[in-house]
């Protein structure tokens, strides 16, 4: 789950099931009843078609709060964090950052950097579409060290530099659900 609506849409299924939860959030479902292999089955069928899955694969699982924590640090974290993000992400799951990047990359297909760089690109084009803040403002919210590293890494993957975009009319944005995946 990468967004609100996910998760509102996986407390509907819950309700129609008669299942309680405690929380529901990015990833993460902690339910107080136990379910039934019966109720386990519906879960998973409604929520794949409303195009979420249910996950048992451990490693799979793993992954999914790596991608959560990198969501919920890009898009939704009010102040940079103080520590390195492989330190932030080791304390956030309990886990060895190289485990984890591994772990990533051979599932994923690409690293664990690769895939922050393209949730911060696309947080960027959304702060720039809002125009609230400048881009040195905006260098400084997604921790960059200057304004110079921010549209060199931007216009590495979108092939045009921050000022260049701001012109642009029709702003192209991805889905955050979508970034990273590859086909």
């Amino acid at each position: 789950m990468v967004s609100n609506r996910c998760k509102m849409m996986v407390k509907e299924e819950l309700k129609k099931l008669g299942l309680h939860f405690i929380i529901v959030d990015l990833g993460v479902v902690d339910i107080m009843e136990n379910i039934s292999a019966t109720q386990r089955e519906l879960l998973k069928v409604n929520l794949l078609e409303s195009g979420l899955e249910l996950m048992d694969d451990k490693r799979a699982i793993l992954i999914e709060k790596v991608k959560n924590v990198i969501i919920e640090m890009i898009h939704y974290a009010e102040e940079p964090i103080k520590v390195t993000f492989s330190e932030y992400l080791s304390e956030k799951l309990n886990q060895n950052y190289t485990y984890l990047a591994n772990l990533f990359s051979e599932v994923q297909g690409i690293t664990i950097e690769q895939f922050m760089i393209l949730h911060k690109v696309e947080r960027i084009k959304e702060l720039i579409i809002y125009d609230e803040l400048n881009i040195t403002e905006i260098a400084w919210k997604m921790n960059y060290s200057s304004v110079a590293h921010l549209s060199t890494q931007f216009k590495k993957v979108t092939g045009l530099s921050p000022s260049h975009f701001k012109l642009l009319k029709d702003k192209r944005r991805n889905p955050i659900e979508e970034l990273g995946v590859y086909s």
